[in-house]
């Protein structure tokens, strides 16, 4: 209905630039009036769009830049999510989880190149990587004290669990707890996750209103552009961050915009809903303006030229340096080194102090 209604109205340049200047004043802006800025097609509008992101994020966030990385702890996973190389059929990559002493060497090669902020992530399995593996992994990653301190922030990407669960990962003094919902479209959503937990659309789409009901304040959405159309999927989740503020009184701490990228078994072509960059720009910016305070992440599956032009339209925090495989940072062997484990190719493959400088 949203986006019949921006449609309709995506030439009414009247309505376009009301929603401008409500943005400009950093009020932010509704699920339909951002799908109506979305939809409009007319240069002029675009480049206040442009111009008026640019704005907000410096009146908000300054030259200030977030830098972390991710750490993969396990690539076991039951799922069958046909976008991910971590897919339980997937008989060409190679399987590993990290043991406490092999997650202290990472973590150690992390403090090395300057981190101070950690994004955990697991593939989901009860044997391999229960909530018990988390947390021990979580108390393990905090009490390293290396030479330039400790890490300061971990914030923590796993599946959708119970209240429970939660309430433990926010006993373990987590940072933010992020779950991308991948698509929002719920056939779409359905025939890309055949089998696993994560099959249940419903069990995923709450799991956010589950971690802030057990007290996680900070939350992270995201969906995966070019799995369902992108106007779909932009819509879905600002109305997720609406829902989130009309039931918790807090939106989402972040949200990401990852695009569907290579991977092991993963060919993005044969997905039909890729976004071109100009149009994945416009929704960057659209997502600055929707939700000015909300923290916007970017990840190394994206060139250094788009990653650049994303930090000025809005994004505030950026992944560095990043190794998507388990293990990837404290490589031994040459073993190790052949090992398939990385869960996608990245494209910015600068190192910290290059992205920095």
């Amino acid at each position: 209905e949203t986006l019949a209604w921006a449609q309709a109205n995506k030439n009414n340049l009247e309505l376009c630039q009301a929603a401008l200047d409500k943005a400009a004043a950093f009020k932010g802006l509704t699920h339909r009036e951002a799908a109506l800025l979305l939809a409009c097609e007319d240069k002029a509008i675009n480049e206040k769009i442009r111009e008026t992101a640019i704005k907000v994020k410096e009146h908000i966030y300054g030259s200030r830049i977030v830098l972390f990385a991710p750490l993969y702890l396990s690539n076991y996973c039951v799922n069958g999510c046909t976008y991910c190389p971590y897919h339980a059929k997937n008989k060409t990559i190679t399987r590993k989880k990290l043991t406490q002493e092999e997650i202290r060497r990472e973590v150690i090669a992390l403090q090395d190149m300057g981190h101070k902020r950690l994004l955990l992530e697991s593939g989901e399995h009860p044997k391999y990587s229960p909530i018990e593996y988390i947390l021990e992994s979580i108390k393990t990653i905090y009490s390293i004290k290396h030479k330039n301190g400790a890490i300061r922030r971990l914030n923590v990407n796993i599946a959708a669990t119970t209240v429970e669960n939660y309430r433990k990962l926010h006993e373990a003094q987590i940072g933010t707890y992020q779950l991308f919902q991948e698509t929002y479209h719920k056939e779409t959503y359905e025939a890309l996750h055949p089998k696993g937990p994560k099959s249940d659309y419903a069990w995923h789409t709450e799991a956010h209103d589950r971690a802030m009901e057990a007290g996680i304040d900070d939350v992270g959405l995201g969906v995966l552009f070019g799995l369902e159309l992108c106007h779909y999927d932009f819509v879905g989740v600002l109305m997720h961050a609406e829902h989130l503020e009309a039931v918790f009184g807090c939106g989402p701490h972040t949200i990401s915009v990852p695009r569907i990228c290579p991977a092991d078994d993963i060919d993005p072509s044969t997905f039909t809903n890729a976004v071109p960059d100009e149009l994945f720009l416009k929704i960057v910016a659209l997502i600055r303006l929707a939700v000015p305070y909300t923290g916007m992440i970017m990840s190394t599956r994206e060139s250094p030229r788009v990653r650049t032009e994303g930090l000025k339209l809005g994004i505030s925090q950026i992944s560095g340096g990043s190794r998507t495989s388990v293990g990837g940072y404290a490589i031994r062997s040459v073993q190790e080194m052949e090992e398939k484990t990385e869960q996608f190719e990245t494209s910015d493959r600068r190192s910290l102090d290059e992205i920095v400088h």
